[in-house]
């Protein structure tokens, strides 16, 4: 069992930065691949980035050269960096775990971007 808390969502202009967090507790964090989604209103729950438990990365092709993801082992973290963010990226982004052994899966509560001037 795994419980994921994102952090790091707000309101920035277009162009501008945020870091998206999440933190794992209750599980070996190093068995699970990672992962960022997001949904925009009307729209389906897309992936945006991955990490496996290898640290193995691929990223949607909107967000490819601006978003990074990146995973701390030791304090249960993933981070999505996001630069050069456009109004496009305005979603609900949610923190993904998947069991490397079982495949089964959990989310975390989501958090809101909004990118506006």
């Amino acid at each position: 069992q795994v419980q994921l808390v994102e952090s790091g969502g707000g309101l920035v202009q277009p162009g501008g930065s945020l870091r998206l967090s999440c933190v794992a507790s209750g599980s070996i964090f190093s068995l699970y691949h990672m992962g960022w989604y997001r949904q925009a209103p009307g729209k389906q729950r897309e992936l945006v980035a991955r990490i496996t438990s290898g640290s193995s990365t691929n990223y949607a092709d909107s967000v490819k050269g601006r978003f990074t993801i990146s995973r701390d082992n030791a304090k249960k973290m993933v981070y999505l960096q996001m630069n050069s963010l456009k109004p496009e990226d305005t979603a609900v982004y949610y923190c993904n775990a998947e069991a490397v052994r079982s495949g089964r899966t959990y989310w975390g509560q989501g958090t809101q971007v909004t990118v506006s001037s």
